[in-house]
């Protein structure tokens, strides 16, 4: 009895897919050779691949699980956090900016856990922003989250597109946002007189 013969072509697995460059290197290099350096030389060869990948890193960062509440009985005692150190972009030159943030609200039945103020920080400070917007946005999820209308948020900012060009000198910038209860000139001054001297402007930063 004759064997039937395979003939077909046998199974090769796939060859695995070469990486695809990311875009943005082309324009890491381009950057390069207008600054008239050469993206081959050592020292360079691997720069705009870290360039592409720092960028990608930075605005597409992910805080976590933000929305850990916990019941409170008391509506009228002002929880502060302060301290929480961001690094963001500034939209017009796109040099980085860093800032020392401080987060005030009155709860409303429920408080949020204490790590979720640094994630929302972060969250809204890994993009193009402005000082002023960074403060209003952090406003914004802190009253949605906590479901309170009584929020402040006070960002102190130090930029290099101040520091490292056009003028090139260091200087804060102090934004704050006052909603709800905190436009009381009293509840303000409560909030204030929670803060170290750092937070304020009234000493080193």
């Amino acid at each position: 009895m004759g064997h039937d013969v395979d003939t077909s072509t046998p199974f090769l697995p796939p060859k695995a897919a070469q990486r695809q460059p990311d875009p943005l290197e082309r324009i890491a290099r381009e950057l390069l050779l207008e600054l008239g350096e050469d993206p081959e030389r050592e020292g360079l060869s691997g720069t705009p691949a870290r360039w592409a990948r720092w960028w990608r890193e930075f605005t597409t960062y992910e805080p976590g699980s933000l929305e850990t509440v916990f019941e409170s009985a008391s509506t009228t005692e002002t929880v502060c956090v302060s301290g929480i150190e961001v690094w963001s972009l500034c939209e017009h030159h796109l040099l980085p900016f860093s800032c020392n943030v401080t987060i005030g609200y009155r709860p409303q039945g429920q408080v949020l856990g204490l790590s979720k103020f640094a994630r929302i920080a972060h969250q809204h400070a890994h993009r193009l922003q402005l000082q002023e917007r960074l403060t209003s946005d952090i406003a914004d999820m802190v009253a949605k989250l906590t479901a309170s209308a009584d929020i402040a948020v006070l960002c102190r900012g130090e930029h290099l597109c101040m520091a490292m060009r056009g003028i090139r000198t260091p200087a804060t910038m102090t934004t704050v946002t006052w909603r709800g209860a905190f436009a009381d000139p009293a509840v303000r001054a409560e909030f204030l007189a929670l803060l170290p001297s750092s937070a304020t402007g009234t000493g080193p930063h």
